[in-house]
Parts: C-alpha cells; sequence; structure tokens
C-alpha cells in the first residue's frame, strides 16, 4: 500500500543509519517547504509500499513578518530563513541526499524582493529554491490529502491554509466507482504534473472534475497582520472572518447552487497548522501525538467548541493552553476564522484532519516518478 506517512518511522540514531549508508544514500528523498511563517524538510526513503522518514526538520522563522504591510520581505525575516536553510543544507550535505526538490511559496512569490533574496539563498547556502506556483501549491496538497479520502462521499474540499495563502480545490467525484477514487485523484494530479499547460488544472480530465481551484493571498499571518491594530479579540476574529469570505466570492462553488447544503455528500480535508490544532486541542492533549490526530474526523459542533474556548481564552489565555503553545497562539485565531468560515458556507457533517502537506505531496511526486510505487491503484493505497 502506498503511504504518505500515516506512521511513519523517524529514524532517531546516527547509527542506525550509518548501518546501510551507502545502500540508503543511492534513494533518499528530500523534500522543503519555505513558507510565509515556517522552515521545514522532510528526507525520506520508499520502503516497498510507503516512504520511511528518516530525518525531519522544522523551524518558525516568520519570513513573512510585516509583508501585508511593507511589501517585502524583512531583514530579520531574512536572517532566520537564512539561518534555518544553513541547517536544512547541512543535513542535506550529511545525509547525502541526491534527489530532492526545495520549494519557496507565498511570501517570496507576493514581495517586492522575493527573487532577490532567492538569490541570496542560492549564493549563501548554495541551495537552490523553486519559486512554485499557487496552482502547484494546491496540486501538491491534493497529494498529500487524498490518501484520507472518504471513498463514500462524491465531493471532496481540500484545505489547505499557509502563513501567507489558503488554497481551495472542489473535486467532483460521481462519476468514479468508489473503490477507485482515492486512485483518481492521485491519478489526476500526476497527470497534471506532466503537462506543460497548467490551465488543465482547472479542467476535466476523464471521470474525475475539477470543479474549481483557488488560491486566497491570505493565510494566517497575513490575515492577522492585516487586523493587527483591533484591539478587541472578538471583533478581530469578526472581520477576519468576513474578509476571507469576501475573497472566495469567486470561488465557484460559493455561489453555485448544485455544491450548497450537500452535508451528505461533502468531505472535506483540512491540512495546516490550525487544523491540527484544533483537533489537539478537541482531544484534549497536553503533549502533540501525531498518530492521534492525522485522519481524525472532527464535527462541525466540536470545531465551534474548540473556536469558542480559544475566543473565551483570550490572547494571553492561548498561550498557556498546551495544546496551542506560545508559538501559535498569536496565529490560531486567524486560522480558525478561515476554518470557521468554510463550514459556515458548506455546512458538513465532520472535517478531516491531515497532518501532511507540501513536503508529504513533493516525497509522493519524487517517488513516484522513479516508479518506486509501481502502477497506482486502489488496493494498494491506504
Amino acid at each position: 500500500m502506498v503511504n504518505l506517512g500515516k506512521d511513519p518511522k523517524l529514524v532517531r540514531h546516527k547509527d542506525e543509519f550509518k548501518r546501510g549508508e551507502e545502500r540508503s544514500k543511492k534513494s533518499l528523498y528530500a523534500a522543503l517547504d519555505l513558507g510565509t511563517n515556517s522552515c521545514r524538510m522532510l528526507i525520506a526513503r520508499p520502503t516497498g509500499p510507503r516512504f520511511e522518514i528518516v530525518d525531519a526538520f522544522s523551524k518558525s522563522v516568520r519570513l513573512g513578518l510585516d509583508l501585508e504591510r511593507t511589501g517585502e520581505l524583512s531583514q530579520a525575516g531574512i536572517a532566520r530563513a537564512l539561518q534555518a536553510l544553513h541547517v536544512c543544507s547541512k543535513k542535506l550535505k550529511r545525509f547525502g541526499v541526491r534527489r530532492s526538490r526545495l520549494v519557496a511559496t507565498e511570501a517570496c512569490r507576493r514581495s517586492k524582493n522575493g527573487r532577490k533574496f532567492l538569490s541570496k539563498v542560492k549564493r549563501d547556502t548554495g541551495l537552490t529554491l523553486e519559486l512554485i506556483k499557487p496552482e502547484e501549491e494546491a496540486r501538491l496538497a491534493v497529494i498529500s490529502c487524498a490518501p484520507l479520502l472518504d471513498c463514500k462521499v462524491s465531493q471532496v474540499l481540500i484545505v489547505d491554509i499557509g502563513g501567507g495563502s489558503t488554497e481551495l480545490v472542489w473535486i467532483d467525484l460521481v462519476c468514479v466507482p468508489q473503490e477507485n477514487r482515492v486512485a483518481a485523484m492521485l491519478e489526476l494530479q500526476l497527470d497534471h504534473h506532466k503537462s506543460a499547460d497548467t490551465k488543465n488544472f482547472s479542467k476535466s480530465t476523464g471521470q474525475v472534475r475539477i470543479v474549481d481551484w483557488i488560491s486566497v493571498p491570505l493565510g494566517v499571518a497575513t490575515l492577522l497582520e492585516r487586523y493587527s491594530d483591533v484591539e478587541d479579540d472578538s471583533a478581530r476574529f469578526a472581520l477576519m472572518s468576513c474578509d476571507f469570505e469576501q475573497q472566495i466570492e469567486n470561488f465557484l462553488p460559493y455561489f453555485s447552487e448544485d455544491t450548497m447544503g450537500m452535508k451528505e455528500d461533502l468531505q472535506i480535508i483540512g491540512t495546516s497548522g490550525t487544523v491540527t490544532t484544533l483537533g489537539a486541542v478537541h482531544l484534549g492533549l497536553r503533549r502533540y501525538d501525531r498518530l492521534k490526530v492525522d485522519g481524525l474526523d472532527l464535527k462541525a459542533a466540536d470545531i465551534d467548541a474548540v473556536i469558542e474556548k480559544f475566543l473565551q481564552l483570550g490572547p494571553e489565555g492561548r498561550k498557556r493552553e498546551p495544546g496551542i503553545g506560545r508559538d501559535r497562539a498569536e496565529l490560531i485565531m486567524s486560522g480558525s476564522a478561515i476554518m470557521q468560515t468554510l463550514l459556515r458556507i458548506w455546512p458538513t457533517k465532520s472535517m478531516r484532519v491531515a497532518d501532511r502537506g507540501l513536503r508529504e505531496g513533493i516525497l509522493y511526486s519524487l517517488m513516484s516518478a522513479d516508479n518506486h510505487f509501481g502502477r497506482i491503484n486502489a488496493k494498494n493505497i491506504t
């Protein structure tokens, strides 16, 4: 079965890696995601029908801090990002990774000095970061979330809430047999990856139909920054929610009668720190546990209850909440505003939590391109 890391084995000891070092180096892959708020990297190797995590790195760099106000990456943010990227560069060399894809997203896309920054990254660290388009970011999110699909539903909304942007992809699988739906999603995206015409992403291909996709230039960091001058917590939350709804008015399912009120046949899959935090707090986890959170189904009422708890805690209380943590305390309300807006527009029984994203999508794409997983079919995907 192809597994995007449902239960990854994290190799913690250098000695364990060195035992098969030369053999392992030949099949090591790396995926790096430099976002508006964080720098994250995974190093993994294919092991039969899945991949195994060899090393993981994540650092809050706040690269996009003040981007909404200034339109540029700050020198402090650049310094923090470079520091994290130096660590990543050393890891790639130490593990001898030979196949990798290193990407930058919304902060570098929007900023006036984004491309200049990427040139500096190349000079200072030796890393070549690819500035990916919003449609590629959405494609990778779909790939990583596909194994979490409930095959009984025919409509799927993938939600990827980033630091500087939010990607929404609505997929119609009504013409695809239930047993083939996960495979169909993956095959559709892999076919798109081979095409030079990125516009095909928003069109029908075979039996699977991409109803629409959108990249909203508002994520947890940029949305918060836009309303940082509003002192009242509840008022700021309401304003953020209204603003985000206005941003998605051009998203086709927003005004389509066919997609309204389909609670029974719609699955929302959310991937982001916001979504995993909602899951962790709902479960009452004092220490985050990926195995309990990834794949969790959160009822709409449970999400509302957790968000109401966040509002009651207030800014200082949220910093003390174990399930949130101080690093995410400032950002959780902007992400929650986005999530609650989507559930209000498309009310559904539950949302499935995905602790996975661009990195897992990249790894799956790279390994599949090298034929590590063989032919995709419904029986070997989880």
